[in-house]
């Protein structure tokens, strides 16, 4: 059986996303534990450049697939894509990043390969010679280890579950040809949000709730802005109309893992909470003592966020100067 360890990295317009470094490092990992070899995958239209950012994580070969007919990131080009370096590489583990299109692609390829995969993984490891992946269950109450059996398998990696970590690799870059008949999927139009931080990308999530009481975020804005973070919603605030649904943070949005989670007025439901439980540090703010949130953070503050909040920004940006 093949040790080989194939990890799929994803990028935006040039850019790695910080998932393609984390799935990487999970990749060396396995490979050291297996005696196995780590390639990296490169996929999209004029990513040569970028490539050989893979190998300060430990990459020990790289696959270029630079191809005119990826450059609007479709999932269907994409499976067809990766498809044909699982069949170049034979590894026996397919790592990929656990974002929406990682997701997608993911379950495209197993279905298409017919092999096992295990979705939102924390961890994946070989025990003995057998793959095993650990994902939580149930809002995130358990966590449960999943073994697969296959040649390859395919796990996708939460993003901020596995730290990336800079290792040393051999590097080769390899620009291989390949075919993309066969795809359907045609891009209309794409609406960016411009200056914008990615949610599951982001180290810092400041989240408005229902106690906002209506549309006007700018409190919570502010605050992200002084601690570079990005803006989350629960579920009723998107619900309410308040914020779009890219948003949104819980069980049916977005699961995030920042270093630091800053809920406001957010009153810390099941379908939340499993969202963001894996967030390093939690800081609670509601005028509710009662609220469920407090017993789930590291810091509550209980009072008005709309008196709090411009506090805790006034006081950053003092010490930022």
């Amino acid at each position: 059986m093949s040790q080989a360890i194939l990890a799929i990295t994803e990028q935006l317009d040039g850019s790695f996303k910080n998932i393609s470094f984390e799935v990487i490092s999970a990749g060396k990992k396995l490979a050291e534990k297996a005696g196995g070899s780590l390639t990296a995958a490169v996929i999209g239209a004029d990513v040569e450049e970028i490539a050989r950012q893979t190998a300060e994580y430990g990459a020990d070969r790289i696959l270029v697939a630079d191809h005119e007919g990826l450059k609007d990131g479709l999932a269907d080009a994409y499976v067809q894509a990766a498809a044909q370096l699982i069949a170049q590489t034979d590894p026996a583990v397919v790592l990929i990043g656990a974002t929406s299109l990682g997701k997608d692609i993911a379950a495209r390829l197993s279905a298409r390969l017919n092999v096992p995969l295990a979705m939102d993984c924390v961890d994946v490891r070989f025990e003995d010679s057998q793959v095993v992946a650990t994902r939580p269950m149930y809002g995130g109450k358990v966590l449960a280890d999943v073994s697969l059996d296959g040649a390859p398998v395919i796990v996708a990696i939460r993003p901020r579950a596995v730290e990336a970590v800079a290792a040393e690799g051999a590097g080769e870059v390899e620009k291989v040809s390949i075919d993309l008949t066969g795809t359907f999927l045609t891009l209309v139009e794409r609406n960016m949000e411009t200056g914008k931080i990615e949610l599951t990308e982001a180290d810092v999530v400041v989240t408005g709730g229902r106690g906002m009481g209506g549309d006007d975020f700018a409190v919570v804005e502010a605050l992200a802005k002084a601690l570079d973070g990005a803006v989350g919603a629960s579920r009723s605030a998107v619900d309410e109309g308040w914020r779009p649904v890219s948003d949104q943070v819980g069980q049916t949005g977005k699961v995030v893992a920042p270093k630091l989670y800053v809920a406001c007025g957010v009153s810390g439901a099941i379908q939340h909470l499993a969202g963001m439980a894996s967030s390093r540090v939690v800081v609670a703010i509601n005028k509710d003592p009662e609220a469920p949130i407090f017993s789930k953070c590291d810091f509550g503050i209980v009072g008005d966020l709309f008196e709090v909040v411009p506090a805790l920004t006034a006081e950053i940006e003092k010490m930022k100067g």
